[in-house]
């Protein structure tokens, strides 16, 4: 086993505090997108590595968490060009997940996922556009927050899909998780009323392994705390509509994104991300008016829906981790599934946190809990106090 778990591109890239603050004594690791002075990131490619040149300043998140004490301690694995949720490369391999070392360990935060779970540093930074956090979050169980599309600077981040991309984090407490949620959310206090309302939905439920939705719905540990707990259905007309629209509008901007850089370089890529960045080549961005007024309906739904008292609870992703090395159809179908779940707070731009409150015969699994928009600090509170009890 090697002693990091492959969860590091560069473990000696370092840099130091720049101030003290609540982060005092933190180490942390970052995705390899984010800007580091000095470093060139390969986003998971080496003909990006070999095209881009090194950053000239660190990344607004990273001056953000130097400043308040904490200590970058390495740049750690993803999948190319942020475009998966598996966690495998087939240019640089893939990192163990240390809960569960036979299974992927989740993308395409997975580097930094993995360096988390092993304990190699007390918190790191993802994106998260797909689900990129939160899906490697819960297969390697640890805590993980992808925030209000916004908030968070996106400065010095190699985008993706720029009005889905966010800085996530992860960690292997509350305490921590809310500690550098604090520093990147801008000292931002708590807004709104106390939460009152949780909503189960059918509709997200029904896509989780039947072994999932048992081991997570008896280890639910906040329905006392709140007046109400109702079932509810999220979509009309479903989710499946919902994620096509998601990996539709996504599939658009990565290619308005990256498109020119990839007809240009014409990178080496893997089997699956190949297929998808030649799948995003295709659409065409004059037809999808219908998809731009479904997200805006999907939206302003959730802000109706959550206000700023609710909070919306569902499995993180559809089950275990996937054994590793899976190809073919069978992944994709386990893609379609895990993005119906990851596409609800994408679209609507909320919020969500994935806690590692169960296992099924010792492989973790995250169930998430979504806020309203701008709900961030409210909630990482909410969940860290009940996770002090």
């Amino acid at each position: 086993m090697n002693h990091d778990w492959g969860a590091y591109v560069r473990r000696d890239i370092a840099a130091g505090p720049s101030g003290s603050g609540a982060l005092d004594g933190l180490t942390f690791a970052v995705k390899d997108v984010f800007d580091i002075q000095g470093y060139t990131s390969s986003a998971g490619n080496p003909d990006w590595l070999q095209t881009h040149g090194p950053a000239d300043r660190h990344a607004v998140s990273i001056q953000l968490l130097l400043s308040h004490g904490a200590r970058l301690t390495g740049t750690t694995h993803t999948d190319e060009l942020m475009y998966s949720l598996d966690g495998e490369n087939e240019h640089y391999g893939t990192p163990v997940n240390p809960k569960a070392p036979e299974r992927i360990p989740g993308g395409s935060s997975s580097g930094s996922a993995v360096a988390v779970s092993a304990g190699l540093v007390d918190f790191a930074l993802g994106t998260d556009t797909g689900g990129s956090v939160r899906i490697p979050s819960s297969y390697c169980g640890i805590y993980g927050f992808r925030p209000t599309h916004g908030l968070v600077d996106m400065s010095g981040v190699i985008p993706l899909a720029p009005s889905f991309d966010t800085v996530g984090w992860m960690a292997r407490d509350s305490k921590t998780l809310l500690d550098v949620g604090q520093v990147l959310l801008g000292g931002r206090p708590s807004v709104g009323a106390e939460f009152r309302h949780i909503y189960f939905a059918h509709d997200a439920w029904s896509i989780a392994d039947a072994k999932c939705r048992d081991a997570l719905t008896i280890s639910i540990p906040f329905i006392h705390r709140v007046e109400e707990c109702k079932w509810i259905h999220l979509s009309p007309s479903g989710l499946t509509d919902w994620m096509n629209a998601f990996r539709t509008l996504q599939g658009l901007e990565i290619w308005e994104t990256h498109g020119a850089w990839v007809e240009q370089t014409k990178p080496r890529f893997g089997t699956s991300i190949g297929k998808r960045f030649s799948w995003a080549s295709t659409l065409q961005k004059d037809a999808s008016h219908d998809l731009v007024q479904l997200r805006k309906d999907i939206r302003h739904r959730m802000s109706e829906l959550l206000g700023d008292d609710g909070l919306l609870v569902i499995p993180t992703a559809p089950g275990i981790a996937p054994l590793r090395g899976q190809s073919g159809e069978e992944v994709e179908i386990r893609r379609a599934r895990t993005l119906q779940l990851c596409c609800i707070a994408g679209l609507a731009g909320l919020p969500q946190v994935t806690l590692p409150v169960a296992e099924i015969n010792g492989s973790p699994i995250g169930l998430s809990v979504i806020a309203g928009l701008g709900q961030d600090v409210k909630l990482l509170e909410w969940i860290d106090k009940g996770e002090q009890r």
